[in-house]
């Protein structure tokens, strides 16, 4: 696993509000709680974890545990995505409209995509498992082609699959889905 790479865990009151690898993260929730009144928030706190310490603590949290700042609509895609490492299921990579359908909002993909992409929560909100349709559509293929290979070998051994953007570039993006997939 990479133990180079440091996440900032932003807490107000305890409750997870932000993680990402730089400082941003932590001033979008201080600028969201600069416009409440004082009494919304007692402590907000900000520690550095590695990437083993941050799954984790992904794998013992729950939804409660977490205090996101965003729209209704931003917080029903973040749960979704929350759910894909959090349920009875084992991880699994979607398509922006498989996740726009899964939450009733097929016709929405665009708006979808927009909220996947604000996720204040890196890997604990995993949306590095999205990945654009016909890339899910190629590993299908690839699948399909290579008998030997599954899934979780596709990740490691196949490099012409675009995953797609990420804020934290595209090899990030590779390695997450690679931990992710092989836990």
């Amino acid at each position: 696993m990479e133990t180079d790479l440091q996440w900032i865990i932003t807490r107000v009151d305890g409750k997870i509000a932000s993680v990402s690898t730089g400082y941003k993260g932590a001033a979008r929730v201080l600028a969201g709680i600069a416009k409440l009144p004082p009494a919304q928030a007692d402590e907000i706190t900000c520690r550095k974890i590695s990437t083993e310490e941050l799954f984790a603590l992904s794998d013992a949290l729950a939804w409660e545990d977490l205090h996101l700042y965003g729209t209704p609509f931003q917080l029903s895609v973040w749960k979704a995505l929350f759910d894909l490492t959090h349920g009875a299921e084992p991880p699994r990579l979607l398509s922006y409209t498989q996740l726009a359908e899964s939450i009733g909002k097929g016709p929405g993909v665009r708006a979808v995509a927009h909220a996947v992409g604000l996720n204040p929560a890196a890997v604990i909100v995993p949306c590095h498992l999205i990945i654009p349709k016909e890339s899910l559509e190629r590993l299908h293929a690839l699948e399909e082609e290579n008998g030997l290979f599954k899934w979780k070998t596709l990740y490691m051994v196949d490099q012409t699959v675009d995953y797609g953007e990420y804020a934290l570039g595209a090899a990030l993006k590779r390695r997450l889905i690679q931990i992710h997939m092989n836990r």
